[in-house]
């Protein structure tokens, strides 16, 4: 495994993570499956600050799904109270670091007090300009398109859209983060070869890489292997391949 990044000019500009593998990673060492979890948490940090200094612009990760509800109950509430705690103790990293915090998702579900720290997380960091650290939490791609679709429908009935008007920038303007760059890079680990409704809007022409290192094991080496490969690609956007691809 590669432990060098490629060159400046072939990292990606957006860089997407599946993270998968926690509870394998548990269960292996006899552990239980919150252990796996919490172990998930310093991959989190190790893979923040390597796409910092690698000079990645957007990291999005896969945090929890709204397909997690349907997970034991204990297993959700200890994840929620993971959550809180992690992202109370990282905020003042995520300053410090020139890192601007989002997350991205139907964020009802939450509890009050999740919620609140949520908007704090998000209000300390805002005017940081180094990387964009967006976090995915109740989050699917079909609930994101449904949105989308929910909201022009609305301005339609309103009389504020014409439906003739509705093309593909108009519907990437009521997505769940827009403005931002589609992923350029997808990463997924722990050997699963899917993007599990994880942004399927945006990932029409992004590159995908699949890894067998269980997320708690995911490293800088295990990273610059993925940016590695990335940059041995060539991007062709349906295009035919020449010299103006790359």
């Amino acid at each position: 495994m590669s432990s060098h990044p490629p060159s400046a000019d072939k990292i990606p500009a957006h860089v997407a993570i599946i993270m998968d593998g926690n509870g394998r990673w548990a269960r292996a060492r006899g552990k239980p499956r919150h252990a796996g979890h919490r172990a998930g948490v310093e991959s989190v940090r190790r893979v923040i600050e390597a796409c910092g200094n690698r000079g990645v612009k957007v990291l999005s990760l896969f945090a929890f799904s709204s397909e997690n509800w349907q997970r034991p109950e204990t297993e959700v509430k200890m994840l929620m109270e993971l959550f809180f705690t992690a992202l109370n103790r990282e905020i003042r990293r995520l300053v410090r670091s020139n890192v601007r915090l989002r997350i991205i998702g139907d964020l009802s579900a939450f509890s009050d007090k999740l919620q609140a720290l949520i908007r704090e997380g998000e209000r300390v960091t805002a005017e940081n300009d180094g990387l964009l650290l967006q976090v995915f939490a109740n989050y699917g791609g079909r609930w994101d398109i449904t949105q989308a679709a929910r909201q022009l429908a609305t301005r339609v009935q309103a009389g504020m859209l014409d439906p003739a008007d509705i093309d593909e920038h108009c519907f990437a303007s009521v997505l769940a983060f827009a403005g931002v760059p589609d992923p350029d890079l997808l990463i997924r680990t722990a050997g699963e070869q899917r993007i599990s409704n994880f942004m399927l809007w945006q990932c029409a022409y992004t590159e995908l890489y699949f890894t067998e290192v269980l997320w708690p094991d995911f490293d800088e080496a295990a990273l610059d292997a993925a940016l590695a490969d990335y940059a041995g690609r060539q991007r062709r956007f349906g295009r035919v391949p020449g010299p103006e691809t790359n």
